[in-house]
C-alpha cells in the first residue's frame, strides 16, 4: 500500500452542502528556497478530496530530504492553490482562485488542509 502524502486537502462547497468535486489544486513549496521550484498537481475527487498528488512519492521524498536538512526551529512553507473560478463558473465567484499558505514543522507526520468554500467567502483550518 502506498504511503499517504505529507499534505492532503479537501473542499466542501458550503452553499450546496456537498463536496467540491473536480477542482484543480496545485501544491507548491515556497520555503526553504533551495526546493522552491517543487510543485505538484491534483484534482479533487467525487468526495472533494485530494488523497494523492501528481507524484505523491516524489512529494514524500522531498519532504524527507527537507526534514533532514532544516534545523529544529525552521519550518517548511507551502501553498495550496485552488482553481475556484473553474468550479463556480467565470464571473460567479469573488475568489477566482484561493491560495492557502501555511507552515509545516519537521516533526509532524501529516498535514490535512480543508477548504470550506462558497462563491463569496471561504474559511480553512488545520485538519487531522
Amino acid at each position: 500500500m502506498a504511503q499517504r502524502p505529507f499534505i492532503t486537502c479537501h473542499v466542501l462547497d458550503t452553499v450546496a452542502g456537498k463536496p467540491g468535486a473536480g477542482i484543480d489544486v496545485k501544491l507548491r513549496l515556497l520555503s526553504p528556497a533551495s526546493e522552491s521550484e517543487a510543485q505538484w498537481t491534483a484534482k479533487t475527487n467525487s468526495d472533494g478530496r485530494v488523497p494523492t498528488w501528481s507524484s505523491s512519492s516524489e512529494l514524500n521524498a522531498v519532504v524527507a530530504k527537507l526534514k533532514g536538512d532544516i534545523g529544529d526551529d525552521e519550518q517548511m512553507v507551502w501553498c495550496l492553490t485552488f482553481d475556484t473560478e473553474a468550479y463556480f463558473g467565470k464571473g460567479k465567484t469573488f475568489w477566482p482562485q484561493v491560495d492557502l499558505t501555511f507552515a509545516a514543522k519537521k516533526e509532524e507526520e501529516h498535514y490535512h488542509v480543508p477548504l470550506l468554500l462558497g462563491p463569496w467567502s471561504y474559511t480553512t483550518y488545520r485538519g487531522s
